[in-house]
């Protein structure tokens, strides 16, 4: 039996408590959630501590009439669609309500098949403006949910996300950076209950802490220096869908406690504000951490691991799907190529591919193809033309990766002593982050892309390893 959709939630604010009741029992029978008040000042009220996606709004009631409630809405809950339930008598009113921001307006008596249809254009206009603000803000880049790969490890790892979809438990995703978790991320959203909902995706680790609380939660007017008018934050847009926690290790303590409390019952506040706010959402964290070691460093709360961890899914490093490898090259180049001009790999190129370790794993290779694509002379692919670093070669004995100095298909390469040495790991990403940042002339932003890391976490690199752009 399929997994039923999450209802949409509609209040109904009207001084007829008859026609309250009617229109409810019909909506209820229709798969809707609703609720009901009687006067404009229990509606604010109710917006203020429930995110609804619509409101039934009536334009005279006994204390606050239903223009006040509605410019109350345009500013604290902008995304909330209003439909104005008016008299014919009132046809002037519920016009200039429609100039202030309601979707639109139904008289009474009104037909309930109409008022059905326009509750449907309204819910799927409000659907449109959630879409619209989390592309606007570059919050969700829109990627396949299809996950290519034939190995036994990726499909056992497939699987495991598929049933985890199927519940509605936090789930942590585990794995080194490039692996895709936000590919399978969005492949557990697109397969759950809330896949007809936003999949918001927040970066812990590009933003300062006050700013990823504003992010989150939103804030109110006066909450700090720049904020102007009140902001729904993230949770709230994502209501009723997933929000996408990407490198949560990176979240600092100050914020960590205020996560945890939204996930124990949903509750949260803005900044700058008093009144707890509740969302549903389905929280989907990513780490290329150990959280397990990091809670004991006291880098992050055990308490919140508790609480992300409810389903774990490791994904597994392209090394260790050494199957998957020629698929996902060749797929890459299948959709990265000139239609006119398709290319192809020689026989040593794949054998290349396949004794490549990919320390970036999957988005590694694909800007490994996506570069070889760009200064491939020909339509064959050659080994030279893919610029693999011998560092990681699984042939190699070379210590330390390597950049080259003017154009990607030019490698110069590292003197290497003639007797086999042994280094520490913190040895070698040291030299990997300096000669990649020599590469892009200590760009942060270049430099960060190349590495598949946050600019934050290469700061926080530089720092560890005490690097010097003129250091020899």
């Amino acid at each position: 039996m399929p997994a039923m959709k999450m209802k949409s939630r509609i209040l109904i604010a009207d001084d007829d408590e008859t026609l309250c009741y009617l229109l409810k029992e019909e909506l209820v029978t229709n798969g809707y959630s609703v609720d009901v008040v009687y006067d404009g000042k229990f509606a604010i009220e109710n917006i203020k501590n429930k995110n609804y996606d619509l409101l039934l709004l009536d334009l005279e009631m006994h204390e606050v009439m239903g223009d006040e409630v509605l410019s109350f809405i345009k500013t604290y809950s902008p995304n909330l669609q209003v439909i104005m339930l008016t008299a014919k008598s009132e046809m002037r009113t519920a016009i200039e309500c429609i100039k202030k921001g309601a979707y639109d307006f139904i008289s009474k008596p009104y037909d309930f098949d109409d008022l059905l249809l326009t509750i449907g254009r309204a819910l799927e206009h409000k659907e449109l403006i959630v879409k619209n603000t989390i592309l606007s803000t570059k919050i969700n880049q829109k990627i396949s949910t299809k996950i290519i790969g034939e190995s036994k490890s990726i499909q056992h790892t497939i699987n495991l996300a598929m049933r985890a979809a199927k519940s509605d438990s936090n789930i942590l995703l585990e794995g080194e950076t490039g692996t895709g978790k936000e590919l399978f991320a969005e492949f557990i959203h697109t397969n759950s209950v809330r896949s007809e909902k936003p999949f918001v995706i927040v970066n812990c680790a590009s933003l300062p802490d006050q700013l990823i609380e504003s992010e989150l939660f939103g804030h109110e007017k006066g909450a700090f220096t720049d904020a102007k008018t009140p902001k729904q934050g993230l949770v709230e847009i994502a209501d009723g869908g997933t929000l996408f926690l990407d490198e949560i290790g990176e979240m600092s303590l100050t914020l960590q406690p205020k996560l945890l409390r939204f996930l124990e019952n949903g509750e949260y506040r803005r900044v700058g504000g008093v009144v707890n706010l509740k969302s549903s959402v389905r929280v989907i964290g990513a780490t290329n951490k150990n959280l397990i070691e990091e809670s004991e460093k006291k880098n992050f709360r055990r308490d919140l691991l508790f609480r992300l961890n409810v389903i774990t899914l490791t994904i597994p490093p392209l090394r260790g799907r050494i199957d998957d490898i020629l698929v996902l090259a060749k797929h890459f180049l299948s959709i990265k190529s000139p239609v006119r001009d398709p290319k192809i790999f020689s026989t040593e190129a794949e054998e290349a591919l396949l004794n490549y370790k990919f320390p970036g794993n999957v988005r590694e290779l694909q800007h490994i193809v996506e570069r070889a694509i760009i200064f491939a002379e020909d339509r064959i692919i050659t080994h030279e033309e893919l610029s693999l670093p011998t560092a990681y070669s699984h042939a190699s004995s070379a210590i330390m990766p390597q950049y080259p100095e003017q154009h990607p298909p030019q490698i110069q390469h590292l003197e290497t002593s003639k007797t086999d040495t042994i280094v520490s790991l913190d040895e070698l990403e040291m030299a990997h982050i300096k000669k990649a940042l020599d590469f892009n002339k200590w760009n942060r932003e270049n430099t960060a892309r190349l590495l598949g890391i946050s600019q934050k976490t290469l700061y926080s690199k530089i720092i560890k390893y005490n690097l010097k752009q003129y250091e020899s």
